[in-house]
C-alpha cells in the first residue's frame, strides 16, 4: 500500500495504525485494490466508495468477494451522511477531487470521535506548478490506466491551508510529510497528511 506513485517512497499501511476489526472508510476505492489489502493483511472492515461506474464495477468483478470488503457505488459525501461513524477514513490521492468545504464537515460528522483521516494529495504538478494559498480550485490532466489524460477539476492546497482546513473542520493535524520522486526526472511531489478528529469541537 502506497500514498503516491511510487511505490519505494514513504511509509505503508502502517500509517493507518491499529485497524484489526474497525469500520474504515476508502474515500475514491477505484478499483478496490487498497481496501483489499486492509482487509486481507490487517483484518480491517472496509466500505469501499468509487463514484465511477466503470471502477466500481472492475473492483466488484475483481474482488466482490472478498470478506471483510463492502464496495459501494456513489458519492461518498452521502454515503458519510447515511453510514454509521467509521473508526478511521483514507484517501490515496482522491481527496482533493471533492470540495473541501464539502468533504470536512462530512467527514468530521461521519468519524467517531479520536478516528484517524489519513490521505495523500497532488502537491506540485508534472509541469512543477505549486499548490494554491487559496481555496480554489483548478484543471489538472490525469491519466486513469491507459486512457488518454482527461482534464479534471482539483484544490490543489499547500499544507498550510490543508491544516487550517481541517483545524476549522474539528481536525488535529498529526504529521505531514512530502512525498518526491526518487529520481531526478520529475518534479511532482505529494502531500501525505495524517489527522485526527477532535473528541470535543474548538470553541
Amino acid at each position: 500500500m502506497t500514498w503516491g506513485p511510487w511505490p519505494e517512497v514513504g511509509p505503508g499501511d502502517e500509517v493507518l495504525g491499529d485497524v484489526a476489526g474497525r469500520r474504515l472508510l476508502d474515500i475514491g476505492a477505484g478499483a478496490g485494490h487498497h481496501a483489499v489489502h486492509l482487509a486481507r493483511h490487517r483484518g480491517a472492515l472496509v466500505d469501499a466508495v468509487e463514484l465511477s461506474p466503470t471502477q466500481h464495477e472492475r473492483a466488484v468483478t475483481e474482488h466482490g468477494r472478498t470478506a471483510g470488503v463492502t464496495f459501494l457505488l456513489g458519492d461518498v459525501v452521502d454515503r458519510l451522511h447515511h453510514a454509521h461513524p467509521y473508526d478511521g477514513a483514507y484517501a490515496i490521492g482522491t481527496l482533493p477531487f471533492i470540495d473541501p468545504m464539502r468533504s470536512l464537515p462530512a467527514l468530521r460528522d461521519g468519524l467517531v470521535p479520536g478516528a484517524p483521516l489519513v490521505f495523500s494529495a497532488l502537491h506540485t504538478n508534472l509541469h512543477g506548478r505549486p499548490p494554491e494559498a487559496s481555496l480554489t480550485p483548478r484543471r489538472e490532466m490525469i491519466r486513469l490506466r491507459d486512457t488518454i489524460p482527461i482534464p479534471v477539476s482539483m484544490w490543489v492546497l499547500t499544507g498550510a491551508l490543508w491544516e487550517d482546513l481541517l483545524t476549522d473542520h474539528g481536525f488535529s493535524v498529526e504529521t505531514t510529510a512530502l512525498l518526491t520522486s526518487p529520481g531526478q526526472d520529475s518534479s511532482v511531489a505529494h502531500q501525505l497528511i495524517r489527522a485526527r478528529r477532535r473528541s470535543v469541537r474548538a470553541r
